[in-house]
């Protein structure tokens, strides 16, 4: 890990810290390059460490994610810049130039040593957006508790300055006066592993999000499901009530041409299938429904997983989810038409999941040269035979950043990237290649 700010030589730069990042970033320092990863976050991990299990396989994502955090934080040939905001990435005289600009933690990372006695003494509790705002978290506060650095941040939006943090740091880390601080990386080489976002539902006045109390989003759903969750078990955010009966709502921002999306996303349909099943472990007396336009089971094992969930005696309801609204007692009504020809209907839950589609995290205009497609995700000239390669020699893609893939594929695009960009810095710079081959 580094903050200093420097203008620093590397052989291969990656932008994004999730998990195509730190696999494309352990693959290349194990080839024996020198490698800077930018994170926008304060920890690396993205959103693979937020999960609770992943499918098909229903592995521990945390037990998945957190080695690869340690062991690229821990790798002699990679250094970790988080709380940072790529400026510009451009290329110059076959170099890839960066600036980045680190964000102030108002912490010192040099000194902090993680003992969360600041965030012990801080009397400021806001929402924690990393227990899907249903819990509390305090205005300075590490991220999480495996993340990676363990370093505060403080929020200066809730900060109320009345000192007790700087006061019982012992290492003296709180800064108040911290500033941004610019700084410029270089190197041969550079992959854009930079992820997605959910879809902002927000913009389908349709679904009432943000209006009807226990109508959540998947990700909010996979911190209730998760043993390190802001309840130790399933509850409606509204009333603390265990749930009955629980909704699933498909292709909430996917296939939508109103919301200029009319792709598949790939990854709801599994997601919400594995969630379902976690959910019949964790209520089994409780009704779960899939309504869904299909299913697009695509992956090894996954339409087998599909029909473990029928045999568990999920209900899966061919039908697209016109509204939502809030019903009696904090119940989420759902109007929908079903496929069977039954017409309109409605049927009451006591809560609802929509199953938010993927959008890129990230836009390279003014940015970068890399161009974007009509899905805006960065464009890959030969998606079959390259599909990490971009339209910038020297610059590769993996991951979401080129389009919705779930965590197999993204990882084992990220290797492809990795040994792409590898053997570029051996085909194009031999001083880079002969390091790594006395590494």
């Amino acid at each position: 890990m580094d903050d200093h700010h420097h203008d620093r030589n590397f052989d291969a730069l990656v932008i994004g810290g999730g998990i195509a990042g730190l696999q494309a970033a352990l693959d290349l320092g194990d080839q024996g390059f020198t490698v800077a990863v930018i994170e926008r976050d304060a920890s690396v991990g993205g959103k693979m460490i937020r999960l609770s299990k992943v499918f098909p396989t229903l592995d521990c994502a945390s037990c998945i994610t957190t080695p690869k955090m340690a062991a690229a934080a821990h790798h002699d040939r990679i250094t970790l810049f988080t709380y940072c905001d790529l400026k510009s990435l451009q290329r110059q005289n076959g170099r890839v130039h960066a600036k980045v600009v680190q964000r102030p933690r108002y912490v010192n990372a040099d000194k902090c040593i993680g003992c969360r006695q600041c965030e012990y003494a801080c009397p400021v509790m806001v929402p924690d957006p990393e227990q899907g705002g249903f819990s509390a978290t305090k205005a300075i506060a590490i991220p999480f508790s495996n993340a990676i650095p363990q370093v505060a941040v403080l929020d200066p939006r809730h900060c109320m300055l009345c000192g007790r943090c700087e006061r019982a740091c012992p290492t003296g880390a709180v800064d108040y006066f911290q500033q941004p601080q610019p700084f410029s990386l270089t190197a041969g080489t550079a992959v854009v592993t930079t992820g997605f976002e959910m879809t902002a539902i927000a913009d389908k006045p349709q679904y009432g999000f943000g209006k009807v109390p226990n109508l959540i989003d998947a990700l909010q759903m996979e911190r209730l499901l998760a043993p390190h969750g802001p309840y130790n078990r399933v509850l409606r955010p509204s009333d603390g009530k265990a749930p009955d009966s629980i909704a699933y709502i498909q292709c909430a921002g996917s296939r939508d041409k109103s919301m200029g999306l009319p792709y598949c996303s790939r990854v709801c349909c599994m997601y919400a299938i594995k969630q379902a099943m976690l959910l019949s472990g964790a209520l089994p007396l409780a009704d779960i429904t899939i309504y869904y336009m299909d299913i697009r089971a695509f992956g090894k094992g996954y339409e087998q997983f599909f029909q473990n969930a029928q045999a568990m005696g999920i209900n899966f309801v061919k039908a697209k989810v016109a509204a939502v609204e809030a019903g009696p007692d904090g119940a989420v009504r759902l109007h929908y038409e079903a496929q069977d020809g039954e017409g309109v209907t409605t049927a009451d839950h006591d809560l609802a999941v929509l199953s938010l589609g993927l959008v890129p995290a990230w836009d390279p205009s003014g940015i970068c040269p890399l161009t974007t497609g009509a899905d805006r995700f960065i464009h890959t000239p030969r998606p079959k035979l390259g599909p990490v390669q971009t339209g910038l020699a020297g610059i590769f893609v993996a991951g979401a950043a080129a389009g919705p893939k779930d965590i197999v594929d993204t990882i084992a695009e990220a290797g492809n990237a990795a040994m792409a960009a590898g053997q570029y810095l051996t085909a194009m710079s031999p001083s880079a290649a002969s390091r790594a081959a006395v590494a």
